[in-house]
């Protein structure tokens, strides 16, 4: 029970209404509140109290003479901080719609020029060619931009594009302010960006017509928060992102030359639709006296793991060519390098040297149990070169055995991996597409250019799988060119 003495000594506002409305009493700290013990005309019992900017909640006591006690709590910074925090995870959520460092500064400047302040300006750490920045003022687009500027004439915004040692927000005096700065405004706070491990940048939030105050600088630091962890995951995804794409640039089969003597054309195609590298792979490398060595593989397995062993192969191959062309001393030292190396991914490959000669092009092939390469004659002839020989990477000693064919004028020679023939797929999607069917389409490429054969087999291939799964495909295809009149 509340006795008259404890409500009028209450710090929260009360005051009592009879059943017409009248007010009948008030306790001290509604009169301060209402010096002229008058409430305000527009409030409607049971309702909200507007006062001086602070806003009330009125919560009802029915007395028993029929009168009601209304007491006033204070709910301004209850409300405020609840606005902030819609606001905060309004923010949070456009804040994480981009991935890409500029688009998010921009957002940053944006979002800040809304509701911080008149105008923003985002600066991230130097690069190469400057500070990215990012400036916006309220209402309109942020620009960005990368400028040299001397970050040591604002006090406080080196250390925080630093990022160490942690430093706070840091009021400026816009009188001493630098002109590529800020001109014509009245308060400047510079608010470090913290990021994942790694600093985001800083936030400068300038005024023209009033001061920020400490609550909204507080408020601020937690937008700023938000913010660096945004940005500056958005540039570690970035720099990921160039990384991988640089290494998986370093893992893709090569762009063939042309050479005088020789046509050569390649295709390749990863297992996975979202997959670029696999571990199929082809190379070619210029020997001396007009050679080229030729070697085409497969590794076990598919996707990244994969594709890091064929880029350890590929090295594998270019650092022992320096030293050995021959066929069976390549393959045994190749063999060596990955029994020491990993012995849980073997290989099937085959390598082939070919040297111009009158006849067309003299190609040596052999097989490190790979399947062999098909010659297809100008006539439309295929025949199966004869080569054979053990896995890579599994046994001590493999054995070998070499094959030496001539390519007339309109000859080719086809290296393939079984991502081609073991493809599943025709018209009940369970079928493979077969070395039988693979020879019957190549009798119908004789005399076909390079190019023009690797593009007819991959494309019978992918016709033949549709949409379904697959393993990695890889061709190569060496041709003489036919020769023009004289």
């Amino acid at each position: 029970m509340v006795t008259v003495s404890s409500w009028l000594r209450s710090p929260c506002p009360a005051l009592v209404v009879d059943a017409v409305g009248a007010v009948h009493g008030m306790n001290d700290a509604a009169k301060t509140l209402f010096p002229e013990q008058a409430l305000p005309p527009e409030w409607r019992h049971g309702e909200s109290v507007h006062v001086a900017d602070r806003s009330y909640a009125a919560h009802r006591v029915d007395n028993e003479d029929g009168s009601v006690t209304w007491w006033l709590l204070d709910e301004t910074d209850l409300l405020l901080e609840r606005e902030r925090a819609g606001l905060l995870a309004q923010m949070s959520s456009a804040l994480m719609t981009s991935l890409n460092p500029e688009r998010c500064m921009n957002v940053v400047a944006e979002l800040a020029a809304a509701h911080l302040a008149d105008e923003v300006l985002v600066i991230a750490p130097p690069s190469g060619d400057g500070h990215p920045m990012t400036r916006c003022r309220r209402g309109e687009a942020p620009t960005y931009e990368r400028q040299h500027v001397d970050v040591e004439e604002v006090i406080g915004l080196s250390e925080a594009l630093r990022g160490f040692p942690p430093v706070p927000s840091r009021w400026i005096d816009p009188a001493a302010a630098p002109e590529w700065l800020a001109a014509g405004v009245v308060s400047i706070v510079v608010t470090p960006l913290p990021g994942h491990g790694v600093p985001a940048g800083a936030l400068i939030l300038m005024r023209r017509d009033e001061q920020f105050t400490e609550d909204e600088e507080a408020f601020a630091r937690l937008f700023a928060s938000r913010a660096g962890v945004a940005i500056s995951a958005a540039s570690l995804f970035t720099q990921q992102a160039v990384i991988t794409d640089r290494l998986t640039r370093d893992l893709l089969p090569p762009v063939l030359r042309r050479y005088e003597h020789v046509e050569l054309a390649g295709r390749y195609r990863a297992s996975g639709d979202t997959e670029r590298v696999g571990g199929d792979f082809y190379d070619v490398h210029e020997l001396p006296d007009d050679q080229l060595f030729v070697v085409l593989g497969d590794v076990c397995g598919k996707g990244l793991d994969a594709a890091a062993q064929t880029g350890k192969v590929r090295t594998a191959v270019h650092a022992l060519l320096q030293v050995v062309t021959d066929h069976e001393k390549m393959l045994h030292a190749l063999n060596q390098a990955l029994l020491t190396t990993d012995e849980s991914r073997f290989i099937t490959t085959v390598v082939g040297t070919v040297r111009p000669v009158d006849e067309g092009l003299h190609v040596r092939l052999t097989s490190g149990g790979h399947l062999p390469p098909l010659i297809i004659r100008a006539n439309g002839e295929v025949e199966v070169a004869r080569t054979k020989g053990t896995l890579v990477g599994i046994l001590p000693r493999i054995k070998t055995a070499t094959d030496e064919v001539v390519l007339a004028p309109g000859d080719s020679c086809l290296l393939y991996t079984d991502g081609i023939t073991e493809a599943n797929g025709g018209p009940l999607g369970d079928e493979e597409f077969g070395e039988e069917r693979l020879h019957r389409a190549l009798a119908a490429c004789g005399g076909m250019p390079a190019e023009a054969l690797v593009e007819h087999v991959h494309m019978l291939a992918s016709q033949w799988v549709g949409g379904g799964e697959h393993d990695d495909m890889a061709v190569l295809a060496i041709a003489a060119p036919r020769r023009r009149p004289s």
